[in-house]
């Protein structure tokens, strides 16, 4: 049997309070996330993905590290960090944003959520927006106050997580709408739960404001699930690609900017607020993106696993891009991938050279997402 002991890189990183539940359920290997261990491997990869989208999975995400941003400018404050408008994000609201540097590249992509009027928490991606928060406020002039609580959220994803919820919660929590927040008790245990999640599911993230309790919240979930099929699991990439969703320093990184990624969404160059970026997002749109990403069906037989290396793709011998993330796809039994490549070349339709770790193969330009493309079943 693995024991917990069995996984280490030594003191420097980080073990959630769900670490040692998550061997005894059957993790096998973990990657490093936001300096903390996550678990990657629950033995069938494409199992995981079977039981995500037709029951249910149960994920620990405590690597999500909060930003928490407090204090009578916190509002202006977190504006600041964002091209996304925030004017109408009401208390306990969610929003999915990019924080940007001052050349517009992307060093996040988190979730916000709206605790209170000057309470907000950045739940992140990969990267480490403590620091640049608490560089950017040092001389902002507002009266602000940054740090990371005692928080760890676990995922709670797939058709089956609603009905779960109502044997955790009670019937009440339905009514939690997608993107919106709610604060609440479980024997005790102080929790946040709202309707969001790195799996293009329908789901619900898990907010556990006392680490102390790590190991019994996931035990309470765990039995509460199994009548509905609730398996320990990790996020998926064979969803969270057919959902076009994004890995930070994979599909995005600081030199991706947001028109590259199609998000121009997500950025609002008309608001009066001076956040990090606007004069270089405002220069990048005048101009047009470089680059664009798009999907990829790659002709091949199915891929093993996630690539891990970026691959090359060619048009008639020369270079126009990278893949950064590929996967093989049993529900669409085909090799998916997102790539970036030169704007010029990013033609629907088109016909490229991908060179994977077999060799050259051929593959075609398509739109993404691959599945759900207007995120229905996220949002039912």
């Amino acid at each position: 049997m693995t024991h917990a002991d069995d996984f280490g890189f030594g003191t420097q990183i980080r073990k959630s309070p769900y670490f040692d539940a998550t061997v005894r359920w059957g993790a096998k290997g973990f990657s490093v996330y936001n300096h903390m261990y996550i678990p990657r491997d629950f033995g069938d990869a494409e199992q995981n993905f079977w039981t995500l989208v037709n029951e249910a999975i149960l994920c620990d995400v405590a690597v999500e590290r909060q930003v928490e941003i407090t204090g009578p400018d916190a509002a202006r404050f977190v504006q600041m960090l964002t091209p996304r408008d925030l004017s109408k994000m009401a208390v306990g609201q969610c929003k999915y944003i990019l924080i940007t540097n001052a050349e517009g590249g992307i060093l996040n992509d988190p979730i916000l959520l709206r605790l209170a009027e000057n309470h907000f928490w950045i739940s992140l991606a990969d990267s480490d927006i403590l620091l640049w928060a608490q560089g950017v406020a040092v001389h902002s002039g507002l009266d602000v106050t940054i740090g990371e609580p005692d928080v760890s959220p676990l995922q709670l994803q797939g058709p089956k997580s609603g009905l779960i919820m109502q044997e955790l919660f009670g019937e009440s929590i339905m009514d939690l709408k997608y993107y919106w927040l709610r604060e609440v008790e479980l024997d005790g245990i102080p929790l946040l739960v709202s309707r969001t999640g790195w799996s293009s599911e329908l789901g619900y993230e898990i907010y556990l404001r006392d680490s102390a309790h790590g190991d019994a919240l996931w035990e309470r979930i765990m039995a509460a699930g199994m009548p509905f099929g609730l398996k320990p699991g990790h996020t998926s990439s064979i969803r969270r690609i057919e959902g076009g969703m994004l890995s930070y320093h994979a599909d995005a990184d600081i030199k991706t900017n947001p028109y590259e990624l199609g998000l121009d969404r997500l950025v609002n160059l008309d608001i009066e607020a001076e956040f990090i970026g606007k004069a270089a997002l405002r220069r990048i749109r005048d101009e047009g993106p470089r680059r664009k990403q798009i999907g990829l069906i790659i002709d091949s037989a199915p891929l093993k696993g996630p690539n891990t290396t970026f691959w090359a793709i060619n048009v008639a011998g020369t270079p126009v891009g990278k893949v950064t993330s590929a996967v093989y796809s049993p529900r669409l039994e085909r090799n998916i991938a997102l790539a970036m490549v030169a704007a010029e070349h990013a033609n629907i339709g088109a016909e490229v050279e991908v060179v994977t770790g077999q060799g050259p193969v051929r593959a075609v330009m398509v739109e993404r997402p691959f599945y759900d493309p207007n995120k229905k079943i996220a949002a039912a």
